[in-house]
């Protein structure tokens, strides 16, 4: 152990001995070193490139041709045809814009309410950790699927501004309101074990506030835990948002998204199997780099698990 920490000592000093070397650049000079999160990094990028691409498609993905319907993949429709004669290709890419930006307002809201509360209850300790900690746990002793049905059933039959059916936001929020417990519980672990350090007691010592203590010294050093699981809350949204959608109760047709194409698929599964193939290949190549990057960042955040070897510059 005290080898580990004279290595890592000195690692340390020779990053900060570097010139321009910072933590952004030196948690990517790490990252880079990773080959799961650079392949999970590229394939990432591409199926976002893809979707964004998606309106140079020359069809409509919600335009039926009865005469072209169950059509295999080939040369003109590369992924095949629908039983309403669509070009899978293009739902599926349209499809991927809706799970993407559902994953991307998850995200969003489980850091608007995790990283406060994590925070709060970590720093300050006493009745309010124990208050906050009560109501996560008891969302977390919810059935979140079963809640999550409920929640979408009632929000797309309500008339609120921003709020209807088929909406994209309406399902980020019902899938985003039970899925912020896991990060407030990080911070709270990292709030903790970074507030007993020396340097928070220095800092204390010499006048600095409460928000001054959290915001610069406390906060940026528990980006890495959050920024890890922000990817895996990606990654759980697309496949809750998914769920919901094959369910019934996400996303409905017309308007594709991955879980209700393969919702539809599920009818022609023998007779046309690429109809459930691609969209199901879709979640699953967006899931395994989302949690290849997570990897890739959690290493590169740790110090204990460095990729370098001290003279590798």
């Amino acid at each position: 152990m005290a080898d580990q920490r004279d290595w890592l000592s000195t690692e340390v000093e020779v990053e900060r001995s570097m010139p321009g070397v910072n933590m952004t650049s030196a948690v990517w000079r790490r990252l880079r070193r990773h080959p799961g999160a650079i392949a999970g990094l590229i394939l990432l990028g591409l199926l976002v490139a893809a979707v964004g691409l998606a309106n140079f498609s020359p069809y409509n993905p919600e335009a039926s041709e009865m005469s072209i319907k169950f059509q295999p993949p080939s040369l003109q429709h590369w992924m095949g045809t629908d039983a309403l004669g669509r070009d899978l290709l293009t739902r599926v890419l349209y499809g991927g814009r809706i799970s993407l930006t559902v994953g991307l307002i998850v995200v969003a809201i489980a850091l608007l309410i995790g990283v406060p509360v994590g925070a709060l209850s970590g720093y300050y300790g006493g009745w309010l950790d124990v208050l906050l900690m009560r109501v996560t746990d008891t969302f977390l002793s919810l059935p979140s699927f079963m809640v999550l049905i409920l929640l979408g059933a009632f929000l797309r039959e309500i008339k609120i501004p921003l709020i209807e059916r088929n909406n994209v936001l309406t399902i980020g929020l019902v899938i985003g309101s039970l899925s912020w417990m896991t990060t407030a519980r990080l911070v709270r672990a990292t709030f903790l074990t970074i507030k007993s350090m020396d340097y928070i007691t220095a800092a204390r010592s010499m006048g600095a506030s409460d928000w001054r203590l959290i915001s610069r010294h406390i906060l940026p050093n528990a980006i890495g835990p959050i920024v890890v699981e922000s990817t895996l809350e990606l990654a759980y949204a697309i496949i809750e948002e998914s769920g919901l959608s094959f369910l019934g109760f996400g996303i409905r047709p017309p308007t594709p998204s991955w879980g209700n194409l393969l919702s539809d698929a599920q009818n022609y599964f023998v007779a046309s199997p690429w109809l459930a193939i691609f969209p199901g290949l879709m979640i699953f190549l967006t899931i395994i780099s989302v949690n290849y990057i997570g990897d890739g960042l959690r290493d590169a955040f740790d110090p204990y698990k460095v990729l370098e070897k001290v003279g590798e510059y």
